[in-house]
């Protein structure tokens, strides 16, 4: 260990020793061989964790595993990976087993997790037409299978709750953007489809069928609205973590509201909280760009977790004071949390 976290003399870190800190982000998607992201995490001393997932956005989950299988083998202590499988031929005979065959293929290629994506309970259907949900029992030898291999299943399920809203009534200026760009996701649109509760009831039913299962919730478990609806989810849940992934602004927001509540629970949930940004890195775009803004995120972030000053961000119009957390629970969420869930995705 460096000398800050091995010896840890003070009980608060400050701004300026970010670059100091050992750090770990777990959720992000290299979708390029482009190295920008894995200089920039070398220099600000980040791990990373790119996560492939079935999104059409997205090249395909193949070249996805490709792309950061050849990156993890070029960079094992600072990549890692995650793989992912496919909901095609769901209605035909033995779809469990050629699933369960695909998450073998992808950990014996270094895969140290598998993801679950939010087509499941919002896009993806039967050949009857009927929305498939992730607590459907087809889907339960699958999740035996990631249990008894002993690693984790990562869960992006249902959405923030501002996709229910109206854009002028979101509390994220992220949400907004996101679903004025992609109004096929965007529930207010799309009253037919099941509701903001029908997303989360459903992942709660399979974790309670499958309650000795590593769970991550991806995105504060689409829960970021409320830090005590989290505490509840915690609570509920003893093998549930959950990683902050695209959603700090409606932390943030609530720390503008009410601080001591949210510093509360970083505090008594310091054991199952990672960080995270879901960051995704393409080809074509404006690398020195991307840099600086994967730089400025980072930073505020760790500004926002560590320190006490005033802060403004693009994400909500509130100023607010970062939530000072001491140096033990900032390393866990930044690292030890992290290490412990995914020992071997950086060796």
């Amino acid at each position: 260990m460096n000398s800050v976290q091995s010896q840890n003399p003070q009980k608060y870190y400050s701004l300026n020793q970010y670059a100091d800190v050992r750090k770990i982000d777990m959720h992000l998607h290299l979708n390029t061989g482009e190295t920008t992201l894995i200089d920039l995490a070398k220099e600000d001393k980040f791990k990373i964790l790119s996560i492939n997932v079935d999104y059409p956005a997205f090249p395909p989950v193949d070249e996805q595993q490709q792309i950061t299988e050849k990156l993890s083998g070029l960079h094992p202590n600072r990549v890692g990976f995650v793989g992912t499988f496919l909901m095609d031929g769901w209605d035909e005979n033995g779809w469990e087993e050629k699933v369960i065959a695909q998450i073998d293929d992808v950990i014996e290629r270094g895969a140290v997790g598998i993801k679950v994506w939010k087509n499941i309970g919002m896009d993806f259907r039967d050949e009857s037409g009927e929305l498939v949900f992730i607590d459907d029992p087809k889907f339960d030898p699958v999740f035996d299978h990631i249990r008894d291999l002993n690693i984790p299943l990562i869960g992006h399920l249902g959405e923030p709750k501002d996709c229910w809203l109206s854009l002028d009534n979101m509390i994220v200026d992220y949400n907004r953007d996101y679903f004025r760009e992609h109004p096929e996701y965007h529930m207010y649109k799309h009253p037919e489809l099941p509701s903001y509760e029908d997303q989360i009831s459903a992942r709660d039913r399979m974790l309670e069928k499958h309650s000795d299962l590593t769970f991550i919730g991806a995105h504060f478990g689409s829960l970021e609205w409320s830090v005590e609806e989290m505490a509840k989810f915690l609570d509920r849940f003893p093998r549930a973590m959950l990683d902050s992934a695209a959603r700090m602004g409606a932390i943030q927001y609530q720390t503008a509201q009410e601080r001591n509540q949210v510093r509360k629970f970083f505090i008594k949930y310091q054991d199952r909280l990672m960080y995270a940004t879901d960051f995704f890195q393409e080809s074509g775009e404006d690398q020195n760009q991307f840099r600086q803004d994967a730089h400025a995120k980072w930073l505020s972030d760790w500004q926002f977790l560590v320190t006490d000053d005033s802060m403004k961000v693009g994400d909500i119009k509130e100023s607010f004071h970062g939530l000072h957390l001491p140096v033990s629970i900032v390393d866990k969420i930044y690292r030890g949390n992290a290490l412990r869930v995914f020992p071997g995705a950086w060796e």
